[in-house]
């Protein structure tokens, strides 16, 4: 049996984690209100920069914001998954990969679900898609480190 400070341990960020993807997901974060913020970034990290360009770079950080914190996401829930089922923790297990990515990807669609009902927001298939390989990068990076750790 496990208690509940071990499941709290490691469940918690990922719930915390997945509740900060949720608020992201509100009118206050959509393409319209977060361009007022990285927009005047950009002009001052680049002055002179054209107003398209800066839309263009505007919408790419947008999406390389999907693709880090879905990488986040599925991190958090493997480290939990691993922690909580009792399998070895020395080495890498696809099991909890596999586990990680699906919940990652279902709580990417449950995400632009939750957008239709969102003012100003609204589903996007290739969100899905990006968060899909967010957290396979995610989960990438932690192959890496268990293959790069046993080799030394």
């Amino acid at each position: 049996m496990i208690r509940a400070s071990t499941v709290l341990k490691y469940w918690l960020p990922a719930a915390l984690w997945m509740i900060l993807i949720f608020s992201a997901s509100s009118d206050s974060q959509s393409g319209q209100r977060s361009s007022r913020f990285i927009g005047p970034l950009i002009r001052w990290l680049v002055p002179g920069i054209s107003e398209p360009a800066t839309k263009r770079v505007v919408g790419i950080v947008r999406k390389i914001a999907h693709v880090t914190e879905y990488a986040v996401l599925a991190i958090l829930i493997w480290w939990a998954r691993r922690g909580t089922a009792g399998a070895p923790k020395r080495h890498w297990h696809w099991p909890h990969a596999r586990f990680a990515f699906v919940i990652a990807v279902l709580y990417a669609v449950t995400d632009e679900i939750h957008q239709v009902f969102v003012p100003n927001r609204g589903p996007n298939f290739w969100d899905v898609v990006l968060d899909a390989g967010g957290a396979a990068f995610g989960l990438w990076l932690i192959w890496l480190f268990f293959r790069f750790k046993h080799t030394k």
